[in-house]
């Protein structure tokens, strides 16, 4: 069997549904953030994909680039949740919508 562009595609497309659905349905801060990481390696995988579907080395560029911009977004993510777990004592996305102000 030869794994072609569409193979990675679908996966991606597969992986960015189970991203999205976890933004949009779950209440828990932590849960949300690791669907967005799946989102932005969804778009990883579909960057690879044409990339060596094209021959060329863009989407690979582009790959590094989002996954660099991943990394800060965990490390800035994750400071605040810590900061409003520890403000709040709790990480339900409905009892934060009280922050609003």
């Amino acid at each position: 069997m030869i794994v072609t562009i569409e193979h990675y595609l679908v996966l991606s497309a597969i992986l960015f549904i189970i991203g999205a659905y976890g933004v949009i349905i779950r209440k828990n801060l932590v849960i949300v953030l690791m669907s967005l990481e799946l989102m932005l390696n969804s778009a990883n995988l579909a960057f690879v994909a044409f990339s060596k579907a094209l021959g060329n080395m863009t989407g690979q560029v582009f790959m590094i680039m989002t996954l660099t911009v991943a990394a800060a977004e965990v490390a800035v993510g994750l400071a605040l949740v810590v900061a409003i777990y520890t403000h709040r004592g709790t990480l339900d996305i409905d009892v934060l919508k009280m922050l609003k102000g």
